[in-house]
């Protein structure tokens, strides 16, 4: 079968900042699609200055999974696409936050928290414990995995308890971090995954690419009938008259 994946990004460092434009010159969506194309998947992109934010009604319907990277804008995001976003997950669509993903306004929608963590920028070493190695999420991957540089995220992470835990961040500051959190809401399934600073090349990481094509695997939609939610119904066996 194959998966229709919408990568959505803000699209507004790489044209504003020649060190994070030389890094990703086609914007951090256009090197995700490029490293993320295989047979399996159909993928378009989208960036917060396209007409609706590029996630239109259509464009929604005719997505299975929705990758989300923002960062300074999330404010500027519409609040009826954020709406249809989320209905749309809670439908079971799969949505994959990316990095600072964690304070936009649909992954707090669906979390119900302020999803703040502590933060530092020294371009540390972060290296990634794999702590649910049997997870689809982790498959092909080692104990762990290292990222030579990136921004430190640290616990508290304000967000509801993840229903499996993937990947756990040491950083070399000294700090921890649940870097992959597993949610179900509705009938979609929500993978957060912290890496990603604009700063440094992280997305072309090859563990860090494989963890995002195994997410996107993971979180697409289960076929299965909607359920009957706020409906009368018969019963199903026969219930004995009362007077």
């Amino acid at each position: 079968m194959t998966l229709r994946v919408t990568i959505w990004n803000e699209y507004r460092h790489e044209r504003r900042r020649p060190d994070v434009g030389g890094i990703y010159p086609d914007g951090i969506h256009g090197c995700l699609a490029e490293r993320l194309a295989a047979a399996d998947l159909t993928i378009r992109t989208a960036t917060l200055d396209e007409p609706e934010h590029g996630l239109t009604e259509e464009a929604l319907a005719d997505t299975d999974v929705l990758l989300w990277w923002g960062h300074t804008a999330h404010r500027e995001v519409e609040d009826a696409v954020v709406d249809r976003v989320a209905a749309r997950v809670l439908g079971g669509m799969g949505l994959i936050a990316l990095h600072s993903a964690h304070y936009s306004k649909v992954f707090k929608k669906l979390m119900g928290t302020s999803c703040s963590l502590l933060y530092r920028d020294i371009g540390e070493k972060e290296r990634l414990w794999v702590t649910a190695p049997s997870h689809p999420i982790a498959a092909g991957l080692g104990a762990y995995f290292e990222l030579e540089r990136e921004e430190m995220y640290g616990e508290f992470f304000d967000v509801p308890r993840p229903d499996e835990v993937v990947f756990t961040s040491w950083f070399a500051g000294g700090e921890v971090f649940r870097s992959g959190c597993c949610y179900a809401r509705g009938q979609g399934r929500i993978f957060y995954f912290r890496p990603g600073h604009e700063l440094y090349p992280t997305y072309r990481d090859a563990n860090v690419l494989r963890v995002i094509a195994n997410a996107i695997r993971w979180a697409a939609p289960v076929r299965r009938e909607a359920p009957r939610y706020y409906k009368a119904v018969p019963p199903l066996e026969r219930v004995p008259d009362r007077e």
